[in-house]
């Protein structure tokens, strides 16, 4: 302990004690949310409002030491054994009973029982579980994951199994060719959803996980993207909000199209070559709503959020750091599954990367843009990423007075041929106008999405009057209307 820590006060894994309180109640409950959470420290002999070094006498040093691990031993189930020992500041002792981050969730107050005597750490106060993190701990501790739990009674229908698996192996093979990657030996098949326990096999056929569920439909209410877009900094006035369910996956597609189509497109000077850029980095943005999803508290009746403002991209997720990891931790790289079935999913897609390293790229990538540092913030049962707007990476050309940035629109209209349409209908326009008669199902594997996510897009471009359908769905051909 130094006197710089001293001087910051408390904190979220921080308590101070200016004596041995004569109810142990007063800090055993304190050594129990540690243990639930990430772990801290209670300092016995300064005080909690002054922050001043009271000090404990030389003559009770160590049976102070000794009646604090008995009070823990005979008060919290299952037993924490934590770190006890003395210290000395300005000549005076202090006791630092350090807690670490234990597995047998969850722990509590003999006295009080389960219910009522379990506790959790939110910011710098202790408070009781609710029973809902009572039941996310019990599970932690049976090192359980939710969504690898069979979903009663739904029924596995064989198209939407051979349809989880034909969008697996498109978006693999999109990004093995563009990553010119060999192809793996063999498509991902029904086994292997059985082998990652995203369904499960009996007698009688197969059973859904709550995983299966989540990424073939929108049967659980909670499984939902709500975006939008505010005007300032604050949530006082919509300028537009969508809700977007079904398949995880396709939620991701569409939650960062809804972004790129509501922030600026222009265009940046790498070397001697204009480049078109978005504003805010796009594997950012990504990165940022693929973690939302998959290390979400599914436990939760809340749903990802994704909100931009004039200042910021804002994503907010249910669920703070799971099973005692903690920020520091996550920035370093270090990973805890909260969702173990949907991961390996979003792996084998190519949503994730390498595992642990999410919060770490969108620094890195806000970082590359030239923007503010991003900030992460745990609050109580949510965590929030910002992604900060700052000055547009483009490059106006001279005397072009139509080369303006607009918000909502690519408006770099000497080098963007598809004004006003997201990216993702920009790339479809492209694939039509070079083969007029091509399918959603070759889009979709060209562009590495779902054949869902661009039936979306082309009747919104159908709809715009930006895209005309001739003939008949076989024989027939596509017409790109100029705009």
């Amino acid at each position: 302990m130094t006197i710089n820590e001293i001087i910051k006060g408390e904190s979220k894994n921080r308590e101070f004690k200016g004596e041995l309180p004569n109810k142990s109640e007063k800090y055993t409950k304190t050594v129990v949310a540690y243990a639930n959470t990430q772990g801290g420290k209670i300092i016995f002999g300064i005080d909690d409002k002054t922050h001043e070094i009271i000090g404990i006498d030389d003559n009770d040093l160590f049976a102070t030491m000794d009646s604090i691990a008995n009070a823990i031993s005979d008060s919290c189930e299952p037993q924490i054994i934590p770190d006890i020992e003395p210290n000395t500041i300005d000549g005076k002792n202090i006791i630092i009973v350090s807690v670490e981050p234990e597995h047998h969730r969850p722990y509590y107050l003999k006295s009080k029982g389960k219910n009522k005597g379990t506790y959790v750490r939110v910011g710098g106060t202790t408070r009781p579980a609710s029973l809902d993190k009572i039941k996310e701990l019990e599970m932690e501790g049976e090192k359980i994951s939710w969504d690898e739990l069979i979903c009663i009674g739904y029924s596995v229908t064989e198209k939407s199994i051979k349809r989880l698996c034909k969008d697996i192996n498109t978006r693999r093979k999109a990004i093995q060719d563009q990553k010119g990657l060999p192809d793996k030996p063999a498509n991902v098949t029904r086994t292997n959803l059985v082998n990652w326990n995203v369904l499960k096999e009996n007698n009688e056929g197969y059973l859904a996980s709550n995983a299966f569920v989540l990424l073939t439909s929108d049967y659980f209410q909670f499984s939902k993207t709500q975006c939008a877009v505010f005007k300032g900094v604050d949530r006082s006035v919509f300028l537009d909000k969508r809700e977007y369910i079904g398949p995880l996956y396709e939620q991701i597609d569409e939650a960062v199209s809804f972004v790129l189509r509501n922030i600026r497109l222009g265009a940046k000077i790498e070397g001697v070559q204009r480049k078109e850029a978005y504003e805010l980095p796009v594997e950012a943005i990504r990165e940022m709503i693929i973690n939302a999803h998959c290390h979400r508290k599914m436990t939760d009746e809340s749903c990802v959020q994704v909100a931009l403002y004039d200042d910021r991209l804002e994503v907010t997720s249910p669920g703070g750091l799971y099973n005692g990891l903690t920020f520091e931790e996550a920035l370093q790289g270090h990973s805890r599954l909260r969702n173990r079935a949907i991961a390996n999913v979003f792996s084998q897609m190519g949503l994730i990367e390498a595992w642990g390293t999410g919060l770490q790229r969108i620094q890195g990538s806000a970082k590359e843009y030239g923007l503010p540092s991003p900030e992460f913030i745990e609050m109580a049962e949510s965590f929030r990423v910002n992604l900060y707007r700052d000055s547009l990476p483009v490059e106006k050309e001279k005397n072009a007075s139509d080369d303006s940035v607009k918000f909502g629109e690519s408006s770099v209209k000497s080098s963007v041929k598809y004004v006003g349409v997201n990216e993702t209908c920009g790339m479809i326009l492209k694939l039509i106008d070079d083969n007029n008669r091509i399918s959603a199902t070759a889009i979709a594997k060209e562009l590495g999405l779902s054949v869902r996510a661009i039936e979306k897009n082309i009747k919104d471009l159908r709809e715009s009057g930006k895209l005309i359908r001739h003939g008949s769905a076989r024989g027939g051909y596509w017409e790109v209307k100029e705009f």
